[in-house]
């Protein structure tokens, strides 16, 4: 028996983990996944320890189920709900089920409230590590770009504030966990996949997943720091609305199952070359809640209360879709664990009902659909797998040219530069030298803005006063990152 680290009479018990629990399940091959599961609490609350729930687990062939801990200051210990990891823990190794602990404070401004905060709270992490050895995984906060959990988003003058004091945070955290166990792995951000940039808003002023990493990656390459701050990113791909198909994503820059592409790349502008790991040198992807919320059917309808607040999809949706994401996300190397939101819906109607069972207890037709998905793939692929590289341009730029105008377009935020450059007649312009002169300024260019997704006039630079052959050249550069730039040039044509 273990010395009680917590208050309270916290009783800490030894747990006897299987080999197979000391290391991701399912993992090893890139394309497949490591673990599949749920986000769900049902089994903490459970007071036998959640058996009926870990056996549901079991039967549908997931090994993770990421709980939540609450974290706060004014509390002994800071544990507010103590005593519930004794019993849950020892169910979960029975049953073959690796638990995740997602710790978060219990009310959004205690992280910032206090100086002493950040310290408190990675003191906690390291207590919790300490007091469960046999936990492996920690995520650091939730949705820390939602000021439902993260106060405040913004600085009074309306500067980012949320991503540079989460950094520090996250560090610490990381270097904590790491000195108890270096195997512990260490999973950052757990992102909402939407945010509105507006420090004005009179609702929920957010920030968005990659403008959100891109603050991170500032505050981390401020620090100087040396070691990485994280193991593996969290992410909640939610979609805009239930009614919404996998392949429908989310506007730049918001990110949906659809646009997980933006996210890797967001990590690579934010860390590339640094000590942090990005996707394409080690870092895990935890798709850590994903849902698709669902409508009551009338046999389940006294289980449920209150109203519905959200558009709904039907349970034959629902369940092609979840069968489809283990499939599509199988086939992706960078994704590490796919955890549904839940497996039993919420009974508030103004909640969460996307589980895989009703709040009665019976089963929807995504509980079969995702048991037989796992059974087929086993976390591996069955299709062709997923590429991603990241982006030396800017995405999706094109630029198209007709008498001496130009349009652009692109897929991200960027600026653009727009010159007449002389030419010679005989030989191809060199790209390498326009683009460094418009770069350096060297140029008489006329310069503007492009908002993603959207197609714009670019202005035109005055024409110029020597006789000669000329293109018009335009150069886009990434807002995220000024160093990923892409080139076109017009038709050449002459002043005489």
């Amino acid at each position: 028996m273990r010395t009680p680290i917590f208050p309270s009479g916290v009783r800490i018990l030894a747990v006897a983990f299987t080999s197979a629990l000391c290391a991701l399940v399912l993992a090893g091959s890139a394309g497949a996944i490591g673990a599949i599961g749920v986000t769900e609490d049902a089994g903490k609350y459970s007071r036998d320890g959640g058996g009926p729930f870990f056996a549901q687990l079991d039967d549908l062939g997931m090994n993770e189920n990421a709980i939540t801990i609450y974290w706060d200051p004014s509390l002994p210990g800071g544990m507010a709900e103590p005593g519930l990891l004794d019993r849950t823990l020892p169910t979960a190794a029975a049953h073959g089920v690796r638990i995740v602990l997602t710790v978060y404070a219990s009310h959004p401004a205690q992280f910032t409230q206090s100086p002493t905060a950040e310290a408190q709270f990675a003191g906690f992490l390291e207590r919790l590590a300490l007091a469960y050895p046999e936990v492996k995984d920690f995520v650091v906060g939730n949705e820390p770009n939602q000021p439902r959990f993260w106060q405040p988003q913004f600085a009074p003058d309306g500067s980012e504030a949320a991503g540079g004091a989460y950094e520090e945070l996250l560090a610490r955290c990381y270097d904590v966990l790491k000195s108890v166990d270096p195997s512990i792995r260490v999973i950052g951000l757990g992102l909402s996949e939407r945010g509105n940039d507006d420090p004005k808003a009179p609702s929920n002023a957010s920030t968005s997943p990659v403008r959100f990493i891109q603050a991170v990656g500032a505050a981390y390459y401020a620090s100087g720091r040396q070691r990485p701050i994280m193991d593996a990113l969290a992410y909640h791909p939610y979609p805009a609305s239930s009614t919404d198909p996998i392949s429908k994503g989310l506007p730049w820059p918001d990110a949906g199952v659809a646009n997980l592409d933006r996210i890797k790349q967001a990590v690579w502008d934010a860390f590339h070359g640094t000590a942090q790991p990005t996707f394409e040198n080690g870092l895990g992807l935890v798709v850590s809640e994903i849902g698709w919320q669902v409508g009551v059917v009338a046999p389940s309808a006294s289980a449920y209360y209150g109203h519905e607040n959200v558009a709904t999809t039907n349970e034959a949706t629902q369940a092609a879709i979840y069968g489809e994401l283990v499939r599509r996300l199988s086939c992706d190397p960078d994704v590490t664990d796919l955890l549904f939101l839940h497996l039993v819906d919420e009974s508030d109607l103004s909640g969460f009902q996307s589980g895989l069972e009703r709040a009665d207890g019976s089963r929807r037709p995504s509980y079969d659909a995702v048991k037989q998905a796992i059974a087929q793939t086993h976390g591996r692929c069955l299709g062709k797998a997923l590429t991603w590289r990241h982006a030396t341009g800017v995405v999706g730029a094109t630029v198209r040219f007709a008498a001496r105008r130009a349009t652009a377009h692109a897929e991200e935020d960027a600026t653009y530069a727009a010159a007449y450059v002389r030419v010679s007649p005989k030989r191809a312009p060199s790209r390498v030298a326009i683009d460094r002169a418009l770069t350096r300024g060297e140029l008489d260019a006329a310069e503007g803005n492009l908002a993603a997704a959207a197609t714009v006039t670019v202005r035109r630079p005055a024409l110029p006063a020597r006789r000669g052959t000329y293109v018009l050249a335009v150069s886009l550069r990434a807002a995220m990152n000024g160093d990923r730039r892409s080139l076109f040039l017009g038709p050449a044509f002459r002043v005489r």
